[in-house]
């Protein structure tokens, strides 16, 4: 009966620490934001936010429109000016309504073959047909500015 006792209050002890350690996000992270709200996505987080896809130079790439993303932040895309993506590098990239507001922009996260290469990173911008620049790769933000 000790043995019980002393067993259960070890397993109790254990589980009330692990309940109280910070939960972290496993993987890699995109921070969305405009200046009031931050918040930060998986690419699990992305998937449930529903998949679409588009075709950058022969790469049918799977990832989130643009707008949806912004919405699940809390961002009303209707109300921007500009949408900033900002590579690991610190290379960006501005998108005017006419370019963000597309269907087919995406925030990739995936192709049809699978994950992002190395080269591409874990995130990257799409914008079918539009040259390269507007396509940065190795994504780490996306800054809306009102």
């Amino acid at each position: 009966m000790k043995r019980f006792l002393l067993i259960t209050l070890v397993l109790s002890l254990t589980l009330m620490a692990c309940a109280s350690q910070p939960q972290e996000s496993t993987g890699p992270v995109l921070k969305v934001s405009d200046g009031n709200v931050e918040k930060n996505y998986t690419v699990d987080a992305l998937k449930s936010l529903g998949e679409s896809q588009a075709d950058f130079k022969g790469v049918t790439y799977v990832g989130v429109q643009l707008t949806v993303l912004l919405a699940d932040a809390g961002i009303d895309p209707s109300t921007l000016t500009v949408v900033k993506a900002v590579a690991s590098d610190g290379f960006t990239a501005n998108y005017e309504s006419a370019l963000y507001s597309r269907e087919d922009t995406l925030v990739a996260y995936a192709t049809l073959d699978g994950l992002l290469g190395e080269e591409d990173g874990n995130f990257r911008m799409v914008l079918p047909d539009q040259e390269g620049k507007l396509n940065p790769r190795q994504l780490v933000e996306i800054i809306a500015i009102p």
